[in-house]
């Protein structure tokens, strides 16, 4: 498994990744970060839990992909990426996006469109469990 891209069940540390992040070169003067986390409300309901699923080997291929393409595309220096496919209930992380750069600009630019990209081409899929029910959420950018 690579290091820089992951999928996971277990939670992750964003200081470890941003060190780990950072001790990939010295040009790095700046580094952006996005974290994303569960929320306990969606659409008028109440959500009492979110379930990641993937389909296996094919997730983790486009997320390699995803990462290349953002180093290809952006003058960026390093970029980590780790998902969770688990069920997390309300505030726990479900993905980490960090770029380092050697200037900001093009840190954010980065990141935004990494998740933007995550959320419309990764095979990964996420279910709603709320008190009426369970239901698969339409992906969305």
């Amino acid at each position: 498994m690579s290091d820089e891209v992951r999928i996971q069940e277990e939670d992750f540390s964003i200081e470890e990744e941003v060190r780990r992040l950072r001790a990939s070169s010295k040009r790095i003067g700046a580094v952006v970060t996005f974290l994303g986390t569960a929320r306990d409300f969606s659409e008028g309901k109440t959500i009492e839990a979110i379930e990641f699923e993937q389909y296996a080997g094919m997730a983790l291929k486009a997320l390699k992909q995803l990462r290349q393409a953002t180093l290809e595309r952006f003058d960026v220096v390093d970029v980590r990426i780790v998902h969770r496919v688990s069920t997390m209930k309300p505030g726990e992380q479900i993905v980490l996006i960090a770029v380092a750069s050697e200037h900001r600009k093009e840190a954010f630019e980065a990141c935004s469109w990494c998740i933007d990209t995550l959320k419309e081409t990764v095979p990964l899929w996420k279910k709603e469990i709320t008190p009426e029910g369970e239901s698969w959420v339409v992906p969305h950018p």
